[in-house]
């Protein structure tokens, strides 16, 4: 037992294989700590659009909210330009004051609603965020009212309002704000929430053992095969694997009774997209620094898993992973899953950034494959004149 111990730790793919644990502990232990430090504090960067139609008490009612929001406020002239920004990310909340707001304050039997419309094509935690802030608005608006003096408010506004009635209404208005929360693109339940995250991670690791596995065929085949013939065949063998991958993967979802907002088709194109694209990030690395690349690789999945939105939104993060995330394909490819699965605007501008990633990463691989040709022709040279 001894002696096949000891020759077991002489071969250089067992150090290899405990060299690569030790590392996945390491860089996703420093890359998640940091990564998802501060997170809470970072709440100010959610944004919420705040769509204001009544000139009485909702134009008070805003203004406080703009001074003690814990978050950004942006007042829209429309409802209709507030939801837009909502379909397509740029606010994470709308919160709508109908125009007869305060009219229904004056009115007794009447509750007068905030409506509030959350978008839930996010990560969940946008989701559970959003609608707390919604409760606790709709409780500051309740207490604002009274506390600012909505008695001299009213009777200002309706001179023909008796004192003692406009106190009593004052008084009521505790009970009278209330809260109505709608959700667009909807997602019906948790496994469908966590979809882009899972169709993400799982891509991120099979190209990444694939490209592994590539690489060591290629290390195989040696001289046998020229070094363009095994970058042909490499880079064949990766589209048609992505295409195939991403047509049994968009089987696998909607058989399995996925949510997909935009079809089936869209589905499989946008994940062949995105595996091509992370099949070649991953070759590059190998390419460029042999079996030591797969460290970096290491780094790049959990990198992207932290920075991509898939389980935190974007905006919570710290300014330096916000800003890397924007040179990550996972990011991209989340934005697009999510439009796709559950709804929002079209995929295009992710489709172009997952191209561009891509290509990139393609030059780079296909440069360095030559210029190690380049490098050995020095030497066969002169093998060639000592014979």
């Amino acid at each position: 037992m001894k002696h096949a111990v000891g020759a077991f730790l002489k071969q250089a793919t067992t150090k290899v294989g405990i060299i690569t644990a030790i590392t996945f502990q390491l860089l996703f232990s420093l890359i998640w700590m940091t990564g998802y430090d501060g997170v809470t504090d970072n709440t100010k960067n959610l944004k919420i659009a705040i769509v204001n139609e009544d000139q009485g008490l909702g134009s008070k009612v805003v203004s406080n909210l703009q001074g003690n929001l814990p978050f950004q406020t942006e007042l829209i002239a429309s409802n209709d330009q507030a939801q837009e920004m909502l379909n397509n990310r740029d606010v994470q909340m709308v919160m709508h004051i109908a125009a007869d707001f305060s009219k229904k304050l004056q009115t007794p039997g009447q509750t007068a609603p905030i409506s509030y419309t959350i978008n839930e094509s996010n990560p969940s935690m946008t989701k559970s965020v959003m609608q707390a802030v919604a409760a606790n608005i709709t409780a500051t608006v309740n207490k604002e009212a009274v506390a600012a003096g909505a008695t001299a408010v009213l009777t200002q506004m309706n001179p023909n309002l008796p004192a003692d009635q406009a106190g009593t209404i004052a008084q009521g208005l505790a009970a009278k704000v209330t809260s109505d929360i709608q959700s667009t693109n909807k997602v019906k339940d948790m496994p469908n929430q966590m979809l882009p995250m899972m169709l993400v991670l799982a891509s991120i690791v099979g190209t990444m053992i694939m490209g592994m596995n590539f690489s060591v065929s290629t290390n195989i085949l040696g001289a046998s095969v020229s070094k363009r013939g095994k970058l042909g065949a490499r880079l064949a063998l990766t589209v048609v694997a992505a295409v195939v991958v991403g047509l049994i993967s968009a089987s696998m979802v909607v058989a399995l009774g996925g949510h997909v907002e935009k079809g089936f088709l869209a589905l499989w194109g946008f994940e062949s997209l995105f595996l091509l694209t992370f099949a070649f990030v991953a070759q590059m690395f190998l390419t460029l620094f042999g079996n030591a690349g797969m460290l970096f690789n290491i780094a790049m999945l959990s990198l992207q898993l932290v920075s991509s939105g898939a389980i935190v939104p974007r905006e919570l993060l710290s300014s330096f992973y916000h800003s890397l995330s924007n040179a990550f394909p996972a990011t991209y490819a989340v934005n697009g899953l999510m439009n796709i699965l559950f709804g929002g605007p079209g995929v295009g501008t992710e489709v172009g950034f997952l191209l561009m990633i891509a290509a990139i990463a393609l030059v780079v691989d296909i440069i360095v494959v030559f210029a190690k040709k380049a490098k050995a022709a020095p030497a066969m040279a002169h093998r060639s004149q000592t014979a």
